[in-house]
């Protein structure tokens, strides 16, 4: 491995741990599976560092490497039963996750994966464009308008639960 390369990963990597952690968690919606994804995204990081193609796209093939080790863990998590509430709260006490904007978050959640994707890599990452579509690996058109569709269903969501609300 290239000792530079691999001393930008390890500043990136710190500099932007609690991103890599966020993103994550937008995904699996638990704090243990966000640091094991985050864990794992970095030990991915750090086995195929030669494989990157330029020092520049160290943050959006991080980024990448979160993302698709996200989906990964959903995919697998997938083929795991589910049981009742009943005989989940036989095993132990609930312990919610607080939001600070809980209809936000709903709403997001209610998001096509691929346009949640988007959103929260654009507003939440503060990453440009380009540079989801080089996380994503995505034509830059695509991205426009799959961000285009969310905030519009997101708009569309919020505006009606506020109507629910009021009445």
């Amino acid at each position: 491995m290239n000792s530079k390369s691999e001393q930008l990963l390890i500043r990136f990597i710190t500099e932007n741990k609690e991103n890599m952690y966020r993103l994550a968690f937008s995904y699996v919606k638990n704090a243990e599976n966000a640091l094991d994804i985050v864990q794992d995204s970095i030990h991915k990081a750090l086995t195929s560092l030669e494989s990157i193609k330029s020092e520049g796209s160290i943050r959006a093939w991080c980024f990448r490497i979160v993302v698709n080790t996200s989906l990964d863990f959903l995919r697998k998590q997938k083929r795991i039963q589910l049981v009742d509430d009943t005989t989940l709260e036989l095993r132990g006490p609930i312990v919610e996750d607080a939001y600070h904007d809980v209809d936000l978050e709903k709403a997001l959640e209610e998001l096509p994966y691929a346009f949640r994707t988007v959103v929260v890599l654009r507003y939440f990452e503060d990453l440009k464009l380009e540079e989801i579509a080089e996380v994503l690996n995505e034509n830059i058109s695509t991205v426009k308008t799959r961000l285009y569709q969310a905030l519009r269903k997101l708009r569309i969501q919020m505006s009606s639960e506020i109507l629910e609300e009021v009445k």
